[in-house]
């Protein structure tokens, strides 16, 4: 199977017009770089990057500058040496210096190797999830980009880190197909709802069996006291409640918020400042104990997780499926995260990123971690209808995928309605 051609669009959805995905520093429209691999053959791979509006178009410019490097492989040749064609890709001499493996580029290699694993899915009639777990862990490891984290993780102790469980791997798979994984909702939480939608909400959660909750805070601590106040009268105790302050707050600021927030017994703080201030996590991390830092959607790369669980700074990691560059990178941040202890809580607030993050946290599960506790999947309740193969939750844990591939093929009539600027949606 050769593959042909690379197409990228720029799809959005106008989620401000409801307030929806609303936190103290974005209101714009849930949006994605829409990458479709083609080739000589009936299949294709889709990946995309997540987005928010405006500057797709960034994004779409710089998946296509990186076709020439994927158009005219056949994914034999990617798949047997996988690790090497990563660093192809963001290694290259005239494409790095916009990086390296850093921003929009980055982002871009994450839609494209992304699409990479739905094809070699597809091919193989396996759900993202089952692929991954039916992978020897010496095949694991040679898809490891171990590149720049060896003084916290070698080939060999990863290899060592995926054969640990291995004995009881398929009595977790059968679990995860019979009961599903966890999830928690953000929904409910936005910044930008009024009360009485948050009350709503909240109700509507709690009878689909939800447990755990999150709120957006603000540098505003008089509203964000109300909203906590709010969350846990309609919640109750008994429930976990995570705040989410979306790097808006200063180091010695995240501190004095959230020792005043603590009276609502907050389960983590995510994102209290830069995602690049390693140094910053750390010190906060300290200030709140024995409350701990989440963090990982804006983090750039396998680097800043390293360097984050090395100096204490993170508590719970928050995987993207796109943020970084792929599924490539994700194994060795989930692999990281296993040689820390640091459980792994996956990221998913946008569009397709619930579709994406279901199978990373399952095989998580799966072949790494092999406890449940304390561990949730993020799940917001947008955008889901656009995807051919949805999410599926059922008393509030996801589903395991079945159908193959990556759950993340766009349906033509949302690409043509929702394309940008062009697209029926956005023309009306």
């Amino acid at each position: 199977m050769k593959i042909t051609g690379l197409r990228a669009r720029d799809v959005r959805f106008p989620t401000s017009r409801q307030m929806d995905g609303s936190d103290a520093l974005n209101l714009g429209d849930y949006s994605a770089v829409y990458v479709t691999l083609e080739t000589d053959g009936a299949l294709a791979g889709c990946g995309l990057t997540f987005t928010n509006g405006h500057g797709t178009e960034i994004g779409v410019a710089a998946a296509l500058a990186l076709a020439r490097l994927v158009v005219g492989r056949s994914l034999d040749e990617i798949t047997a040496d996988f690790r090497g064609f990563y660093r192809l890709l963001t290694q290259d001499p005239q494409l790095r210096w916009i990086g390296p493996e850093k921003g929009i580029v980055h982002m871009a290699t994450g839609a494209v190797v992304n699409a990479l694993w739905d094809l070699w899915a597809r091919r193989d009639g396996k759900p993202l999830w089952k692929l991954l777990c039916d992978l020897t862990p010496q095949q694991t490891v040679d898809c490891v980009p171990f590149l720049w984290i060896t003084d916290a993780l070698t080939p060999e102790e990863a290899l060592a880190l995926l054969e640990r469980h291995a004995a009881t791997r398929a009595r977790r798979e059968a679990e995860m197909r019979r009961d599903g994984f966890p999830a928690y909702t953000t929904s409910t939480g936005w910044l930008g709802y009024p009360d009485e939608k948050v009350r709503r909400l909240c109700r509507e959660a709690m009878a689909k069996g939800f447990t755990h909750f999150k709120m957006k805070v603000s540098p505003d601590t008089d509203a964000n006291l109300r909203r906590a106040a709010l969350m846990r009268e309609e919640i109750g105790p008994q429930r976990r409640l995570s705040m989410d302050a979306n790097q808006c707050w200063e180091v010695n600021e995240a501190i004095t918020q959230v020792k005043a927030l603590a009276r609502f017994d907050p389960f983590w703080i995510e994102e209290p400042t830069s995602p690049d201030d390693v140094l910053g996590h750390a010190a906060i991390a300290r200030a709140i104990a024995p409350l701990k830092v989440a963090t990982g959607e804006m983090c750039q790369n396998r680097v800043i997780f390293k360097q984050l669980m090395q100096a204490g700074g993170l508590g719970y990691c928050q995987i993207d499926a796109c943020r970084v560059g792929g599924v490539n990178e994700v194994l060795a941040i989930l692999l990281l995260a296993a040689r820390f202890g640091v459980p792994v809580c996956p990221h998913a607030g946008g569009v397709g990123l619930c579709e994406y993050v279901q199978h990373l946290a399952i095989y998580d599960y799966v072949a790494l971690n092999p406890s449940l506790q304390d561990r949730y999947c993020e799940y917001v309740d947008h955008l889901h209808e656009h995807f051919v193969h949805p999410v599926r939750l059922a008393n509030a844990r996801y589903q395991a995928p079945r159908a193959p591939g990556y759950s993340i093929e766009m349906k033509p009539e949302s690409l043509e309605a929702f394309a940008f600027p062009g697209g029926r949606e956005w023309r009306s």
